[in-house]
């Protein structure tokens, strides 16, 4: 879709006109002027997103009817028009768009579509160019710059965000004579001694799957990694012994019984939405959404809320949300930059986290949380939380993890065959990548 912008300009106009008003003269009829902050001319700047999605409206009316209003209070001769769309049908459009040459300034887009657009060649690098990019990458928490890497540079920055920790089932606790959530992996081993000694009624620990959402925390906690820093090779990282050591963690429960084969995959088995208020699950893995899906379907269920079980390697999470990028077919790019900028502050992130946003700026947690107190563990939790793997074919690595991972929960192969076989698979896609 190609965007209208209400007035062009001109380098030498541009120039021209900023020579006359240091000189006093009177600029009135240089009405080309690309000066935003002047008042004299008008960009408008076309941000897609998909606030909107879903049944929940808040985001999207924070969006158009206080942060743009403020931004275009505060940036007079910028205007935002926002066009939201559904999740998939974004992701089809960039992807269309991409390709016929019709994207717009700015798009909200999922921090797994990074990359791969980055290598199509749309969206503008910013370390580098955008000239306060390090001031505010600084700011946000360390694991989520991961998200908007490709090829050693960065692609947007990150809007908002999420992660991973442990939710409890207190009363299912109770049942197995434990007052308090496992902190470590020996004490969630523990506690599933403590389950199967009851008669296995309630499962230790669920998960719903076995990509890289799932099994990361516990490779990374346990010590281990899926790839070199640089995510050249995949082969004696994803495979070391300490990464065998964090899978092998949760194939031994799933062995004892105390995972049930939810994990990979079983459609016969109970989802962790149900199976954790309903007494059936004590513990699993999940994110802040979980309390306003239970708020609806289970209102009397109060669970409580920690951080992922430390191994070796501590309490490590995963990363979750979207980032805010600028396509290289923007109309003018200060304009864009002042609205990235825009995003990272109080004014935007604060709001967003009334209505159901993490901030990704540190420095905003302790207001959030006291906004919303729910948050607070996973402000904690994202001190530490790591981003996937930020390629192009990350999809095909999720792919490769569920297939190789499900043997060896199944005993069929061992959890260091697996994720060799995984390791050699994903080596290819991460030489792809560059």
């Amino acid at each position: 879709m190609k965007q209208k912008r209400l007035l062009t300009v001109g380098v030498t106009l541009f120039a021209a006109a900023s020579m006359l008003a240091a000189c006093g003269g009177n600029t009135a009829d240089q009405s080309s002027s690309s000066d935003s902050g002047s008042g004299s001319s008008t960009v408008e700047l076309t941000l897609w997103g998909t606030y909107g999605a879903g049944s929940n409206s808040a985001q999207k009316d924070a969006l158009e009817k206080e942060i743009i209003p403020a931004f275009e209070k505060a940036n007079p001769g910028i205007t935002i028009k926002y066009v939201d769309m559904p999740y998939d049908g974004l992701k089809q459009k960039l992807t269309t768009g991409a390709a016929a040459g019709e994207l717009p300034d700015l798009i909200r887009t999922d921090l797994g579509w990074n990359a791969q657009f980055a290598k199509l060649g749309v969206l503008k690098q910013l370390d580098g160019n955008m000239p306060n990019y390090d001031a505010l990458a600084a700011k946000v928490y360390p694991g989520l710059l991961g998200t908007t890497l490709y090829n050693g540079h960065h692609y947007g920055l990150p809007l908002d965000t999420n992660t991973r920790v442990l939710i409890s089932n207190p009363d299912a606790l109770s049942k197995l004579g434990v007052d308090k959530a496992p902190e470590t992996f020996d004490e969630l081993k523990d506690l599933a001694a403590k389950a199967k000694d009851a008669g296995g009624a309630v499962y230790a620990f669920a998960d719903g799957d076995i990509s890289q959402w799932n099994i990361m925390p516990w490779i990374w906690s346990a010590g281990g990694d899926i790839a070199d820093p640089d995510q050249t090779k995949a082969s004696g990282y994803l495979d070391s012994d300490k990464s065998v050591a964090g899978v092998q963690f949760l194939v031994d429960l799933y062995k004892e019984g105390q995972i049930p084969n939810a994990i990979i995959g079983n459609e016969g088995a109970t989802k962790t939405q149900d199976g954790m208020p309903n007494g059936e699950y004590a513990t699993i893995l999940d994110g802040p959404w979980m309390d306003q899906i239970w708020a609806g379907s289970y209102p009397d269920f109060k669970p409580t809320y920690s951080k992922v079980p430390a191994g070796e390697g501590g309490s490590i999470s995963v990363v979750g949300g979207e980032s805010i990028v600028i396509t290289e077919q923007t109309k003018d790019l200060e304009a864009s930059y002042k609205f990235l900028e825009f995003t990272q502050s109080r004014e935007f992130q604060l709001p967003m986290s009334k209505a159901g946003q993490m901030t990704v700026v540190a420095e905003y947690a302790a207001e959030e949380a006291e906004a919303t107190p729910g948050t607070k563990i996973f402000s904690e939790q994202l001190k530490t939380a790591k981003s996937r793997l930020s390629i192009p074919d990350s999809g095909k690595v999720d792919e490769i993890l569920k297939t190789e991972l499900t043997p060896a929960f199944e005993g069929k192969v061992t959890v260091k065959e697996a994720l060799t076989k995984a390791a050699q698979q994903i080596d290819p896609l991460l030489s792809a990548a560059k």
